[in-house]
């Protein structure tokens, strides 16, 4: 079993235990109050035990973590305050990702694997737009059709709505206003540079899963400062991953460490005008996912930030400070202070508001799962750089990283865009054939012209048992979001 990770001193020495880390937990704070430094911490804990570590960096300074630290005194003084052994810098190994490809290895996934649930919330979809998209995805999928980047929805779109007469009798009325709400958001999300995300190769996600030669896990740092600048899809592309976590990842129970740690920062953003059902969802990933073996860690403001439904999950709390100056303040200090287990020699409410810079209220689970008794602690100092790397330092690791070159080129296959330009072509050829027949209508005797090659398949394809053999080729492929199946 692997020993417990020391996070901070008080009165006691407070330790995450590796068996409770995937019961979540929660970093909470205002600004500058030292959050990303208990992060790191904690990451750098994780991944010394050989735990695999995800994090989002929204601000550019996490990357410092690869690097050993280096003659910062306010660290140095940190350690003699708490009077650690053998105190020394350590860098960690770290795999850089962004969806824009610049300060990390491209990530992309399929249209179909986000779904139409995620998709309609990037969409800002009303109810009746988002209906209208599942359709669309239904209709894909009941002919064959992938979608895996954005020109294939959009190609589906455009099928959908041309021949929507046709589908209304199956599928329901699909408004031509709805299509084209849909169409003008998909257009936006391309101009936001959406179709660099779309596409394949799709993440593999067992690649943030790896473990270096010295047995020390990776830590997935994702370059989410340029992401940020689009809020709801930084939310939409982490709980995206999330979800693929979830529905991947094999039962574990409850495992002596955990198989790797998701770091989700500036987490009120996930919960922004989200639909009753997509936080009900939010809700169920986080209450079962433990049981694959996937910590979640929320890093936020304030508390109050998380749905009470999910609040209640997060088992290992850290607390850094929060100001009192207005009455709703005030009350949020009060709501903080009653999500911890009494400490009778502490008036957790006034702590809160006294905090100093990496001082925090501390309480992680203890061995049966139950929450610790909060503490007052200092956090303890990071071994790793505190800051960026330069970008030819973050170059070079991309380059020397284990996955470097799996990813870096995109790959178009055949999908519904490329089927649908073909059903296009071939009917084009086909009432050209037509044409190109001699008239029989000037004798009944005539013979009735014996059907070409190219009719035979074409009827074929268009028949019952043509799209059966197609729909059988991709059964499987297909699949929104919280049911996805590659």
């Amino acid at each position: 079993m692997s020993d417990p990770i020391l996070i901070a001193k008080g009165e006691i020495d407070l330790y995450l235990l590796p068996q409770m880390v995937n019961r979540h937990g929660l970093i909470a704070g205002a600004t500058g109050t030292g959050k990303t430094v208990s992060l790191q911490v904690l990451a750098e804990g994780l991944s010394r035990i050989g735990v695999p570590v995800f994090m989002a960096d929204v601000k550019g300074d996490l990357s410092g973590i690869s690097q050993p630290g280096k003659d910062n005194p306010k660290v140095e003084e940190r350690a003699k305050l708490l009077k650690l052994q053998n105190f020394a810098y350590l860098g960690y190994p770290v795999v850089f990702w962004d969806v824009f490809g610049e300060q990390g290895h491209p990530v992309r996934a399929t249209v179909s694997e986000m779904g139409p649930l995620l998709l309609a919330r990037l969409f800002d979809l009303n109810e009746t737009q988002s209906a209208v998209l599942t359709l669309v995805f239904k209709i894909a999928d009941d002919n064959g059709l992938l979608l895996l980047d954005l020109k294939d929805l959009r190609a589906m779109l455009q099928y959908v709505g041309d021949n929507a007469a046709q589908f209304q009798t199956m599928y329901g009325n699909i408004s031509p206003a709805s299509i084209g709400a849909v169409q003008r958001s998909l257009l936006t999300l391309e101009q936001q540079g959406g179709d660099k995300f779309f596409g394949e190769p799709a993440l593999d996600l067992f690649d943030m899963m790896r473990v270096d030669a010295n047995g020390r896990g990776m830590v997935n740092v994702l370059a989410a400062d340029k992401l940020m600048l689009t809020p709801k899809t930084y939310a939409t592309f982490l709980l995206w991953l999330l979800s693929e976590l979830f529905e991947r990842m094999p039962e574990v129970g409850d495992p002596e460490k955990p198989r790797l740690v998701f770091f989700f920062d500036e987490a009120h953003l996930l919960f922004n005008d989200a639909p009753k059902a997509l936080l009900e969802k939010i809700e169920q990933v986080v209450r079962l996912i433990r049981s694959k073996g996937v910590g979640v860690y929320f890093i936020s403001q304030n508390p109050l930030d998380i749905p009470q439904m999910v609040l209640g999950q997060l088992g290992n709390r850290i607390q850094h400070a929060l100001r009192a100056f207005t009455p709703l303040d005030q009350r949020a200090v009060k709501s903080a202070a009653q999500t911890f287990r009494v400490n009778p020699k502490l008036d957790v409410a006034q702590a809160i508001t006294e905090l100093g810079v990496g001082e925090a209220l501390v309480s992680t689970l203890d061995a049966k799962g139950m929450p610790g008794i909060v503490q007052r602690a200092f956090m303890l100092p990071p071994t790793s750089q505190i800051g960026p790397i330069s970008p030819e330092i973050c170059q070079q690791l991309i380059k020397s990283s284990p996955v470097f070159g799996k990813y870096e080129q995109a790959v178009d296959r055949e999908s519904a865009y490329e089927k649908l330009q073909s059903r296009t072509a071939q009917a084009a050829a086909a009432a050209s054939v037509r044409a190109s027949q001699p008239a029989a209508a000037t004798s009944r005797k005539a013979a009735k012209p014996e059907p070409t090659a190219f009719d035979q398949v074409l009827k074929i394809a268009n028949s019952s048992a043509g799209r059966q053999i197609e729909r059988e080729l991709v059964r499987g492929l297909m699949g929104s979001l919280l049911g996805t199946k590659r």
